[in-house]
């Protein structure tokens, strides 16, 4: 296995702690293999009763996935390498969505990207002070995967098409009044919340409640109607409309940001949302997010954008087609259409 992730049982729970704290424990292909063995086992284990997800030493909680890897990957081997880390990882994430035993997942500190696909499968997600919580891939030409589809097509007033096409970031505070997260603590409370639930597995609930405080205010709550209002069309075009015709800094400053980013993958992540808001079974939300990294992970703003944010970082993506416009329906389809016989997607076998 790996020693990326510490897996250990503390009374009757089992405990998943990433322990990658250079790379603010982002999750490799080994981590994914690690914790989904992990899972297998416990799932057929009486003496094991909840999980606990947490991270190990430094910041964390989870800071996404395996970015270098993919990127070499769009790069020198046409995605192979890519497709099955995205094909294993979202193995996991359905593995945790559909687990028979509740996860505790304690997102204290940056949760983004994959860290939101192992977050928001859980029965119980903790927020604290220390929670970042985004799903920034629009800018960096990728998507808001790893069952981002789902999760944020479910979020009230639009809030959702709103962080997948800004890539904005919420605080505890935030995640708790947008239902991200479950429960807000203080972060000096998450060990003993840890002992009692090793302890006491049927109190999960009751515990993290006595143990909550009640959060500063969700500062995002201010912005919610201007978010409903401007962010309600599925189409791009509609929401940049919107946002130039207001004449408010905070339409200006959205729509600043929103210039930052793939138009290409705006669109997706628009489409992506209004489809997985039709869905009922999360495996079809995995399938058609596994369409859509297959795609868009060879296309030219993934490896563009990665080279302008995180390894150059100079914050010059050239995107390609460049604006919403040349973004055609013909080429949406494409991405989301189904892969060729065997090439599909496939949940783990139980």
């Amino acid at each position: 296995m790996t020693d990326e992730v510490l897996i250990s049982t503390d009374g009757a729970a089992g405990k998943l702690s990433l322990n990658r704290p250079k790379a603010l424990h982002a999750l490799t292909l080994e981590m994914c293999h690690a914790m989904s063995a992990a899972l297998s086992e416990w799932a057929n284990d009486d003496a094991v009763k909840a999980v606990i997800l947490d991270h190990a030493e430094g910041r964390g909680f989870c800071a996404g996935g395996d970015i270098n890897l993919l990127r070499e990957s769009a790069l020198n081997d046409g995605g192979v390498s890519g497709r099955k880390f995205f094909h294993d990882e979202y193995q996991l994430n359905h593995q945790m969505f559909s687990y028979g035993k509740p996860i505790v997942a304690f997102m204290d500190g940056i949760t983004m990207g994959g860290g939101v696909g192992i977050s928001q499968p859980c029965k119980f997600r903790v927020a604290t002070e220390n929670t970042r919580f985004a799903m920034p891939e629009t800018g960096i030409g990728l998507f808001p995967d790893v069952g981002g589809g789902w999760y944020l097509s479910r979020l009230v007033g639009r809030l959702g098409q709103f962080l997948a096409l800004t890539g904005a970031r919420l605080d505890g505070a935030e995640c708790l009044w947008a239902g991200i997260a479950t429960h807000y603590l203080p972060h000096d409370k998450l060990e003993e919340a840890k002992a009692r639930i090793a302890d006491h597995p049927d109190r999960i609930s009751g515990i993290l409640s006595e143990l909550s405080v009640t959060p500063p205010p969700a500062r995002i709550e201010g912005n919610a109607d201007k978010i409903a209002k401007h962010f309600a069309s599925d189409r791009y075009e509609d929401i940049l409309s919107s946002l130039e015709a207001a004449d408010t800094d905070w339409a200006a400053k959205e729509r600043d940001t929103l210039g930052t980013k793939s138009p290409q993958t705006c669109k997706v992540a628009l489409r992506q949302l209004a489809e997985s808001a039709k869905l009922t079974d999360f495996a079809d939300n995995m399938r058609m997010e596994y369409r859509i990294a297959s795609r868009v992970l060879t296309r030219p703003d993934f490896a563009e954008g990665v080279r302008a944010v995180i390894v150059d970082k100079t914050g010059d993506p050239k995107w390609d087609p460049p604006t919403p416009e040349g973004v055609s329906e013909e080429l949406l389809d494409q991405i989301f259409a189904p892969l060729p016989e065997g090439e599909e997607w496939v949940p783990l076998s139980s």
